[in-house]
């Protein structure tokens, strides 16, 4: 006969920690290596997500950029304007825009002329090598399986690459604006009589501006006293079309992917997108303007075919204009509108919702027209996840433009018309105006700023927290079909 004890084992060796210790000691280090009791450090929690530290880092940027331009000696009338035009600018420089509410060619002296140039240049840098970080590390979440999938199709780097990304994205900025900064000094030294300094100045200046989409200029009519020579629109028209293409594209490209068969969905759509939208944009803008005396009806014919281009690829998102949009037709008010809004390829320079999501949205309205429970593009399938972003960064936008088109309603006097344009132009960091800009009161400046800022860094941010959030359900929930329509 066996006797069984009752209870729990006696105790044997050195007894195992108390949980309440354990938890206490832990609290401690993370109390000592945060530096405040209990809490952790603001500083730390707002910089460790990625999605909260790009906004920071151009906050900052647009702040230096900010005192940089209330400079005295970066104004001509020796800063007596004060803080506003200052803050404007930075914002309209780093978030790569060209809305101006002072002339750029007279308000600012060469030092704030190159304090421009070199927001433009670190907010295009940023943008690029930021939403490119951003998209391999949400591809990098996506799990092991997915980013074996995301690397087939797509050849980009790897998150480890870091120093790589960096290094490529600069060589390839630097290289295309080297390109058309050559051409455009040399036809300003030698088509206009300026002096080489001069000629040299203007040509990186305009190159720079181009490529980032910035659409600034040292011109008090940008570029509309160019509007004729092909030799000045036709290089910055393609140093917009390569900065907005964004780097994924360029490095397919650029690494001899030139066969169709080889290129991946982000390439096929961008590429065929880009080439969609140019080709109708211009010929909508020759339909609507080839004959109206104040834009395009005294020039040329070759000067109506190159403002037409140039018509279709400023808006996508340069902000540049050879003509004059404030005595332009209606209907190309509402083309530009439209593309100004869809904007170019992701990772790029320019702005707008992207090319891709406008797409993916266009594919899935055709594939639902078509009865099809799957979105298909060239052979592969369009994750549902992918729809929900493409249709939540469109919302958004829309939403975005709005507000601030309802706010510059209520702060101005103009019309529907020309303050949709202006809203619209700013969201999508276009920079393009009928002119009201210079006469805005300073709260509707600061909804510009605003959307601008929105526009700029929203589209990013949103699209890879939407990535970075998506958590997959291990079970699903009965369904119920609302009435649609």
């Amino acid at each position: 006969m066996s006797l069984r004890r009752s209870g729990p084992p006696p105790q044997t060796g050195t007894p195992g920690p108390d949980p309440a210790s354990v938890a206490a000691v832990q609290k401690m280090l993370r109390e000592a290596r945060n530096g405040k009791p209990g809490k952790e450090s603001f500083v730390r929690r707002l910089m460790t997500h990625p999605v909260r530290a790009v906004p920071v880092a151009f906050l900052l940027v647009i702040m230096i950029g900010t005192a940089l331009l209330m400079l005295p000696a970066a104004r001509t009338d020796g800063g007596s304007e004060g803080f506003l035009p200052a803050a404007f600018t930075a914002v309209s420089a780093v978030c790569v825009t060209g809305l101006i509410t002072v002339d750029t060619a007279t308000f600012w002296t060469p030092l704030g002329q190159g304090i421009i140039l070199g927001l433009i240049q670190v907010g295009g840098f940023g943008i690029m090598t930021l939403a490119t970080l951003l998209a391999l590390l949400v591809r990098k979440s996506i799990g092991l399986r997915g980013q074996l999938v995301a690397q087939s199709e797509t050849h980009t780097l790897n998150l480890g690459d870091v120093r790589a990304v960096l290094l490529r994205v600069a060589k390839i900025m630097l290289s295309f604006e080297a390109a058309a900064a050559l051409i455009l000094t040399t036809r300003f030294w030698i088509a206009y009589d300026q002096n080489p300094a001069t000629a040299l100045w203007h040509g990186i200046f305009h190159a720079i501006s181009a490529f980032n989409n910035a659409g600034f200029s040292v011109y008090s009519d940008n570029l509309i006293g160019f509007a004729e020579d092909p030799w000045i629109i036709t290089p910055i028209c393609l140093a917009i079309i390569a900065g907005g293409l964004g780097f994924p594209v360029i490095i397919q490209l650029t690494r001899g992917e030139l066969a169709p068969k080889y290129w991946s969905i982000h390439l096929r759509l961008t590429i065929y997108g880009t080439l969609l939208l140019l080709a109708a944009g211009t010929a909508l803008f020759a339909a609507f303007e080839w004959n109206r005396n104040e834009t395009l009806g005294q020039l040329s014919p070759t000067g109506k075919i190159l403002g037409s281009f140039a018509g279709s690829v400023f808006p996508r998102t340069a902000g540049f204009n050879s003509i004059d949009y404030g005595v332009a037709a209606p209907e190309t008010l509402m083309v530009t509108n439209i593309l100004m809004f869809i904007g170019g390829g992701s990772a790029g320079t320019a702005g707008g919702i992207k090319i891709t999501t406008f797409l993916v949205l266009g594919f899935a309205i055709w594939n639902e027209v078509r009865g099809r429970d799957q979105v298909t593009i060239a052979h592969r399938s369009i994750s549902s996840s992918s729809q929900r972003q493409a249709l939540s960064v469109a919302l958004l936008g829309i939403a975005a433009v709005i507000a601030g088109t309802m706010l510059l309603l209520m702060f101005t006097d103009y019309g529907l018309e020309k303050v949709l344009f202006e809203s619209i132009s700013a969201f999508a960091t276009v920079g393009l105006s009928t002119g009201i800009t210079y006469h805005l009161p300073p709260a509707a400046q600061w909804v510009l700023m605003a959307l601008m800022f929105t526009g700029r860094i929203g589209t990013v941010a949103v699209a890879s927290a939407l990535a970075l959030s998506a958590h997959p359900r291990l079970y699903r929930l009965p369904e119920e079909r609302p009435i649609i329509g």
